[in-house]
């Protein structure tokens, strides 16, 4: 007999060699019904692996995150399957899972298009429903290598994968394909697909290499889910920041520099409320505000590591003919700024915060709106303390953070705390001191995370901040990162209270992130109808016709006075095409003025969103916007 302990410590006896298929129906048939895949001592493996000795042993299920990985890659399987039937001359490459999905690279000199996708999703309508067992097959190394000869695809993965036992997976006599696992125990396992689209792909991403076909596929468990899916994608395409940003005249691009955006002056208006809104919260926080140069000496990016670390995502030029570098990042010029007065261990900690633009390489098929871009600014800051400030310092920032996304609308956080890097500078000692110093705080504040193990920076451990949107997308914000490697490269120093010199911690911290990025996020968030404080036009005033264009015109004078950020519409335009186009543009109000509201100096205020008109004086409609934006109230409802 074997002793299987399971999830909530319970011990349940089975016979040796029994299936973690089997201990399922043990537990219960709602489970066993369920069930796609086990862990077992903390392994993922098919329900059919045999139990040996005394396991901890979890039954994995749609519910899981690694059951619906595991799902989608046999799903890409079956999706596989029915390209080679529908194309017999297809070669398979291979086939892994993505976030939401799968895709699976084939060589098939026919192109597959969007019109043939109804024809495979029908095969793997077909196939699912046959619930064929999804079988594993192990051979050695070397009868996989023979077994596939002539494959090159399938040779170059047998050569590039690890240990000695090399599997297969085949769907009953129909399918056979190359794979480490593990999958679920049928094909009728693999939940609800839909083909989602097709792209080019080099193989291994060498443009040297043959052009292949990527197709892209989608799986969930159940059809509902799906459907939900589907849907966010739409409204995804309804709120792209990119459409959205040409149609509010936020910002563009040009051909003449891809990757780099051009602000608009409403684009502008926004870009300041948010850096002035930081602003603030540094000030609160004890932070001061510098500024540093973008190109620096070359020799400087060699002492900080970037050069032997970062030099890929680099820019280049040379001045008087000295190299020099674009920044990539903020943090050596900070250094030497520290560096230029004396500091004794009274000034410390030393908070200092710039908004700092910055360059790095990217590939241009990466390029994408404000998300991916080649120059950004970050709401950057690095603060200078002692070993012993160090848990207060994060600790702080913490609060910063959190305060800055509830103030923007984001109350979903997720944390992780990233450790060493395979590529890093420092000891490993220095190390292990940083990452318990991150971690300590963290545990301080209660703060549930999750360890994300080797993505660490290359100089000090770090903790990333994760916000979800109202299409739970998630998206990684602000970083605070344990630096103590750089102040000793850079020989920065304090007179410590023993009156000898030290070697300051370094904390690198940004809770935005990219200024663009989370300009690009914003807009989506709220599908361009900002709150009102972030709004670039907050009200504009409407007359009914030119008979009240004075009265309008005043209007928008004294609420300009006020600081409002008010237009007037004194076009020739009917009332009915001057509110479709402030809706349009996503005005927070309109103030609709004809001859009664002139009479008793009142406006008839249209909300966005809303049908409704309410009239109210001047004063009372100031009075309530300026409550609104002081509260950064996302509703711009009375």
């Amino acid at each position: 007999m074997a002793k299987v302990t399971l999830p909530d410590g319970s011990i349940l006896e089975i016979a040796e060699g029994s299936s973690a298929r089997q201990v399922a129906e043990r537990i219960g048939a709602g489970l066993a019904k369920v069930a796609l895949a086990a862990r077992i001592d903390g392994r993922l493996v098919d329900l059919a692996t045999p139990i040996t000795d005394n396991p901890q042993l979890q039954i994995v299920t749609p519910k899981d995150k690694e059951g619906l990985t595991i799902m989608r890659h046999s799903c890409a399987h079956v999706m596989a399957e029915a390209i080679c039937s529908l194309w017999p001359q297809t070669r398979l490459v291979y086939g892994p899972t993505v976030e939401d999905g799968f895709y699976y690279d084939i060589d098939l000199d026919e192109p597959i298009r969007p019109d043939d996708f109804p024809r495979i999703e029908a095969k793997m309508q077909e196939i699912a429903a046959a619930d064929r067992p999804i079988v594993r097959q192990e051979m050695t190394r070397q009868q996989a290598l023979q077994e596939l000869q002539g494959d090159p695809y399938k040779t170059d993965n047998i050569q590039r994968a690890a240990g000695d036992v090399i599997s297969f997976y085949s769907h009953g006599d129909g399918f056979r394909d190359l794979c480490r696992g593990p999958h679920v125990p049928s094909t009728s396992k693999v939940g609800s697909f839909k083909i989602m689209s097709v792209a080019g792909a080099y193989w291994h991403g060498d443009s040297a290499q043959k052009m292949l076909q990527r197709v892209y596929g989608t799986a969930w468990p159940t059809k509902k889910e799906l459907d939900e899916y589907l849907n966010r994608l739409e409204e995804a395409k309804r709120r792209d920041h990119r459409v959205l940003g040409r149609q509010l005249d936020l910002f563009s691009f040009s051909e003449m520099g891809p990757g780099f955006a051009f602000m608009h002056p409403k684009g502008m208006v926004l870009w300041n409320e948010v850096v002035e809104f930081m602003r603030q919260l540094n000030r609160k926080y004890g932070y001061q505000e510098i500024r540093t140069p973008i190109i620096l000496n070359e020799e400087l990016w060699h002492r900080s590591g970037h050069w032997d670390n970062y030099k890929e995502n680099m820019y280049f030029c040379a001045i008087d003919e000295v190299g020099y570098a674009v920044k990539p990042m903020n943090c050596p010029g900070g250094c030497l700024l520290y560096r230029t007065a004396k500091h004794s261990y009274r000034e410390l900690p030393l908070r200092m915060a710039e908004f700092g633009m910055v360059h790095r390489h990217e590939a241009s098929g990466v390029l994408h709106g404000l998300f991916r871009v080649r120059q950004f600014t970050q709401d950057d800051a690095h603060l200078y303390c002692m070993p012993e400030q160090i848990e207060a310092e994060i600790l702080g920032v913490i609060d910063l953070i959190f305060e800055t996304y509830r103030a923007f609308g984001f109350e979903d956080f997720a944390v992780e705390l990233s450790t060493k890097p395979e590529k890093h500078i420092g000891s490993d000692e220095i190390w292990d001191i940083a990452t318990n110093a991150l971690k300590a705080a963290l545990q301080h504040k209660q703060i549930v995370f999750k360890i994300n193990e080797g993505d660490g920076a290359f100089y000090g451990p770090k903790i990333d901040f994760h916000i979800k949107d109202c299409l739970r997308r998630s998206w990684q914000l602000g970083t605070i990162q344990l630096d103590f490697s750089m102040p000793q490269r850079f020989e920065l120093t304090y007179v410590g209270a023993d009156n000898t010199e030290k070697t300051p911690v370094m904390i690198h911290r940004a809770v935005l992130g990219s200024l663009e990025r989370f300009m690009g996020i914003l807009i989506e968030q709220y599908a361009g109808a900002l709150p009102v404080w972030l709004a670039p036009e907050q009200a504009r005033v409407l007359p009914i016709s030119e008979k009240t264009n004075e009265y309008a015109a005043a209007v928008q004078s004294r609420l300009g006075a006020a600081g409002l950020r008010c237009g007037a519409d004194l076009s020739d335009e009917k009332i009915g095409a001057k509110i479709a186009k402030s809706h349009a543009e996503k005005i927070p109000y309109m103030l609709v003025v004809g001859p009664k509201e002139a009479e008793s100096s009142r406006v008839s205020v249209r909300m966005r969103g809303r049908p409704d008109t309410r009239t109210v004086s001047g004063d009372e409609f100031l009075g309530v916007v300026q409550r609104k934006i002081a509260e950064k109230t996302a509703d711009p409802a009375f």
